[in-house]
């Protein structure tokens, strides 16, 4: 019989390891990891050519982030969009209403080696950043992959009510919490080397969004989650034990 103390861990644990699975899900799928504040003025001096060049998949780096640099752009793992007047022909008057504009990076592009100079295929192989955004698209599924498993090891220990697997659902945890702190560290220095690459204008303010945020709560939660599952299953093992001896004593 399980002591109140372990079913209010293991309630409390699995409720942290729920909340930090949606965080981490919804973390991924939003591209509001990094935004960046430019005056209104800019982006309805950009043009269609402008827009043109953003979207277009053969778009380098360079290219990209500048137009994100002028048009409030937004980044995350997946996706780079840019607000953009609805009309931006040059016959168009002057608009309030804005759109944004999104384009997807493709699996190339997570894998593409980025360079010394941003968008200047001939300045050489920059390792550091090609590493850095490769583990900061990686990692955060691995993450969610870890968990997800930790809670089907889970539901395997419900159906055979026994509570030793839960040290082994704590270290996935443990785990699945130091790839997203890893993704979340590998994602503050990448942006740290871009922008000591291409300065963003002075006019141009950048900050870290809401779903940066969310890999960031992530982590801790995850952590909590496995120190109790593990301090669950071991004082309660050791509580068996002891209780066992007691008894043929």
């Amino acid at each position: 019989m399980m002591d109140n103390r372990f079913a209010t861990a293991l309630v409390i644990a699995c409720v942290l390891c729920l909340i930090s699975t949606i965080y981490m899900a919804a973390s991924i799928g939003t591209d509001f990891w990094y935004e960046y504040h430019s005056p209104a003025g800019n982006a309805s001096e950009l043009g269609r050519s402008i827009l043109e060049e953003f979207i277009s998949m053969d778009a380098d780096e360079k290219t990209y982030t500048d137009a994100l640099f002028r048009c409030n752009g937004t980044v995350g793992l997946w996706r780079r969009c840019i607000t953009v007047p609805k009309n931006s022909h040059w016959y168009s008057p002057p608009e309030t209403d804005m759109v944004r504009s999104c384009i997807s990076f493709s699996l190339s592009d997570q894998f593409a080696e980025k360079y010394m100079e941003p968008g200047n295929h001939n300045s050489g192989s920059d390792l550091n950043r090609t590493y850095l955004w490769r583990l900061q698209f990686l990692l955060p599924f691995v993450s969610l992959g870890l968990m997800c498993f930790g809670a089907l090891i889970g539901l395997c220990a419900c159906a055979c009510r026994s509570l030793y697997p839960a040290i082994a659902i704590g270290a996935l945890h443990f785990l699945a919490g130091l790839c997203t702190l890893g993704s979340v560290s590998c994602y503050v220095a990448g942006i740290e080397l871009l922008h000591k690459k291409l300065h963003p204008p002075d006019d141009v303010q950048g900050e870290f969004g809401w779903s940066f945020c969310l890999a960031c709560v992530s982590a801790p939660l995850q952590f909590m989650a496995a120190a109790l599952f593990i301090w669950a299953a071991r004082t309660n093992r050791k509580e068996f034990t002891l209780l066992k001896a007691y008894r043929v004593a």
